[in-house]
């Protein structure tokens, strides 16, 4: 290995020279290359350097190179060595053409083993190449059937194929969640330790299985500011992304967590960068001792945006150090619940890779990721909507407007927020019940089908009716609020089936027309009054109130106890 071939003059310096010149052959597609490899025995990583050259004395016949001798098992192994050494370079080639990803000019020379000879990758043509027509062919062709083992690089049976690898993996489908971690790249945690943190991230990538069915993960690193290291759709396999990991370098700065909270909460999770919806979003902190900012705010934001946030905290502060935290019980302050789920003490960086498999199994634990549940996707929301003849055809139509904005407002599936209505005058109907449409759009149409039915105005047996129609078939895990509007007293008593609606775990929101009475909008609200029950004085006002009353659904349910 490395050593120069018999008669073969090679210069101090090799030049790349574009496959146009004729003086040269290419060493990807040249037939001369290829037909030239076929009759040596083991080409060494100088064969490839002398075939590159336009220097005649590349080209000379030598008979050990015309006549192969036996192969023996253990020039067999010799040769797969030679061709092992020389695949950090072909990875990289490799990653050019099919992902057109750049390389920087410090890495375009490589020193070629024994020799100190330097070889320059042909960069610029595969730039050039991706993603053009010639790209393709450039493609097909590293792969042709009759390239040998050495032609390209690789060694094992799987590489053998005559296809490319496959790049995007599964993954593990019982783990379906899109996962960023924030990386503590500041000055505190030392070149070792910061070496030791990627070694984690990297063995929770394997433990996880990365794949486009499965978890997809990105990496922030943080110090004074946030940076991506790279997001959810970078890299599609384990394979990939600890190759990634393992080439971070450290920024350094303080350790301000709450901006990279309020960065990832922002920036990261969208769909341009793969995010993708049906997935649990879920940020994991690293933190080396604590924060060097105040965390309070940025995590209540994220939390409220579906974000599910854990700790890893690794050597935390002494007694003596407490005086230098910033924010006291910053953990219980940010994670998604302060039950102990979400959050995990390391007491040194050298017992850190004991917690992967209990970390990796927890952020796999969709069912309990309670945080994705927000104010807009975990609720049965049921419209009880007076339909009597003080109300008229047009001012109907006013209130089913006033009904599908608010239902639009909601992410609407069988597993997200679902609606129901009943419409009433003396009587009841039930429209659609919670699990008849899954669809915004087929929600939204239903609500325009609504026909107006005209009649008298009996407000107590409507609630009664819709708790047993609507609520008594809510799922378990879902909020139940109702939204009744009407536009006149009841000619039955409202306050004992309101009660029996609260008791019933029904949040109740009134909004009150034109005569509608003020007692009983009050009496069949949920408490406090004021943030539950409205008064419009004309249906054409009814849009008002549209904003608030979702604003008063998510302040209400952001403001539940966090254990």
């Amino acid at each position: 290995e490395g050593k120069p071939r018999k008669g073969v003059t090679y210069p101090s310096t090799l030049e790349y020279s574009s496959s146009k010149s004729t003086a040269c052959v290419n060493v990807p597609t040249g037939d001369a290359v290829r037909k030239e490899y076929r009759t040596s025995p083991a080409p060494t990583p100088d064969t490839q350097t002398a075939t590159t050259t336009p220097t005649p004395t590349t080209t000379m016949t030598d008979p050990s190179t015309t006549m192969p001798k036996p192969t023996t098992p253990a020039t067999t192994r010799t040769s797969v060595a030679a061709a092992a050494k020389t695949r950090p370079g072909l990875h990289r080639v490799r990653d050019i053409v099919f992902r057109g990803t750049s390389t920087s000019a410090s890495n375009r020379n490589i020193l070629r083993p024994s020799t100190g000879i330097q070889r320059q990758e042909p960069v610029a043509a595969f730039r050039r190449a991706a993603g053009s027509p010639a790209h393709l062919a450039m493609e097909t062709d590293l792969w042709k059937p009759g390239l040998s083992l050495f032609d390209t690089g690789y060694s094992s049976k799987e590489e053998l194929n005559s296809k490319p690898p496959e790049s995007i993996s599964q993954g593990n489908t019982n783990c379906k969640v899109d996962l960023s971690f924030l990386m503590d790249g500041s000055w505190s945690i030392g070149k070792r330790r910061f070496q030791l943190q990627k070694q984690f991230l990297s063995n929770v990538a394997q433990a996880l299985g990365i794949g486009s069915a499965g978890p997809l993960m990105g990496i922030i690193q943080y110090g004074d500011d946030p940076s991506t290291e790279f997001n959810l759709k970078t890299y599609a396999n384990s394979k990939d992304l600890r190759n990634a990991i393992e080439k971070i370098s450290q920024k350094g700065g303080l350790s301000n967590v709450g901006k990279a909270l309020s960065f990832v909460n922002k920036n990261f999770f969208l769909d341009a960068n793969g995010n993708r919806g049906g997935a649990p979003n879920v940020v994991v902190v690293m933190v080396d001792g604590w924060p060097t900012d105040q965390v309070e705010e940025a995590s209540r934001l994220a939390r409220e945006s579906g974000i599910n946030i854990f700790f890893v905290t690794i050597e935390v502060a002494v007694e003596s150090e407490k005086q230098n935290i910033v924010e006291p019980n910053f953990v219980d302050k940010a994670v998604c619940r302060t039950n102990g789920f979400y959050s995990i003490n390391v007491p040194s960086w050298f017992s850190l890779q004991k917690v992967v498999q209990p970390l990796v199994k927890r952020v796999c634990d969709t069912d309990r990721l309670v945080c994705s549940k927000t104010c807009l996707n975990s609720a049965d929301i049921g419209f009880v909507i007076d339909g009597s003849s003080s109300v008229g055809t047009s001012n109907f139509r006013t209130v089913l407007q006033f009904v599908a904005n608010i239902s639009k407002e909601f992410e609407i599936s069988d597993t997200d927020t679902r609606i129901g209505a009943v419409q009433y005058t003396y009587e009841q109907r039930l429209e659609f019940s919670f699990d008849k449409y899954s669809t915004k759009q087929d929600v939204l149409s239903a609500i325009k089908r609504i026909s107006y039915w005209s009649g008298g105005t009996s407000t107590g047996a409507a609630i009664s009716y819709a708790l047993e129609e609507l609520f008594s078939k809510s799922k378990p895990n879902k909020r139940k609020i109702m939204i009744l509007i009407t536009d006149g007293r009841s000619y039955d008593d409202v306050r004992v089936p309101a009660l029996a609606a609260h008791q019933n775990g029904v949040i109740a929101y009134s909004i009150g027309v034109a005569w509608a009475a003020q007692d009983e909008l009050e009496a069949i609200a949920t408490d406090p009054d004021k943030e539950h029950s409205f008064f419009v004085d004309e249906f054409d006002n009814l849009y008002h109130f549209v904003n608030q009353i979702i604003q008063n659904i998510c302040t209400e349910f952001n403001s539940q106890p966090r254990n």
